[in-house]
């Protein structure tokens, strides 16, 4: 197999495009559908969920993974950052998986530019 031809098994992906911007990421938890907005620079991203808004510093690891991490936690447990990871993109979306630092959970979803 030559490499040309293991290219068509790898994902495209162009985090560039997503790097910054608004998006929308719905989910599904105990039959209710959840909905988060967040606005992300290079280096904040403001997150609105419930009628809280919380905002974050953002670390760029590489073109496809950053950390979130909170700038104002009330808690401990809220004080530790998020690992992003960009999957898959679309025109219009990214598939990502994230998990919490220290926690061995990986969580995947879809946001969505809007």
């Amino acid at each position: 197999m030559t490499v040309s031809s293991c290219d068509t098994y790898t994902n495209k992906r162009n985090c560039s495009d997503f790097r910054t911007g608004s998006f929308v990421w719905e989910q599904e938890s105990g039959g209710k559908l959840l909905k988060t907005r967040f606005e992300r620079t290079e280096d904040l991203q403001i997150e609105y969920f419930e009628n809280q808004i919380d905002t974050s510093r953002i670390e760029w690891i590489n073109p496809c993974e950053w950390r979130v991490i909170p700038i104002n936690p009330k808690t401990n447990a809220d004080s530790r950052a998020y690992l992003f990871k960009i999957l898959t993109t679309t025109e219009d979306s990214y598939t990502f998986e994230f998990k919490q630092s220290g926690r061995d959970q990986i969580y995947r979803g879809t946001a969505k530019k809007i």
